[in-house]
């Protein structure tokens, strides 16, 4: 883990007036280096370690100060570093598997989603893009 993820991650909570505790930093430990995850998939990669309360409260916490973001796949959600800690992607996900399947070639999308704002003459202040379907292994199930 670079330590400069862990040194924004501490300055983001007691810039914003929280303790660094045990349990926040083993949370963020958590999203690093991960693909997103659900809140069920946090719990159990925890092995315990961290409380299940801990955790949803952590992660709500880590929602309002900008730590974390929501990727949604339908009605449901996984959650991932924000663009602070790691580059900017988006995703494909799977509605069958629930993979979800990281967008590196940004250049394309967001370029689209540039010209989209500049025609109608409006101020882009963060966006997400995701596309919905079956990867390769449930397309044909």
């Amino acid at each position: 883990m670079p330590l400069n993820n862990m040194s924004i991650f501490k300055s983001t909570l007691t810039d914003n007036g929280y303790r660094i505790t045990k349990a926040r930093e083993d949370t963020f430990k958590l999203l690093i280096g991960s693909e997103p995850q659900t809140i069920k998939e946090l719990i159990t990669k925890s092995k315990g370690q961290i409380d299940r309360v801990s955790i949803y409260r952590n992660i709500d916490l880590f929602e309002q100060l900008g730590i974390v973001q929501r990727s949604y796949i339908g009605w449901r959600y996984k959650l991932e570093l924000s663009d602070h800690f790691i580059s900017h992607h988006h995703h494909l996900n799977c509605l069958r598997c629930g993979q979800t399947i990281d967008i590196r070639d940004e250049k394309h999308i967001d370029n689209f989603i540039q010209n989209v704002c500049q025609d109608f003459d409006f101020q882009l202040r963060n966006h997400q893009f995701e596309i919905d379907g079956y990867c390769s292994n449930c397309k044909d199930i």
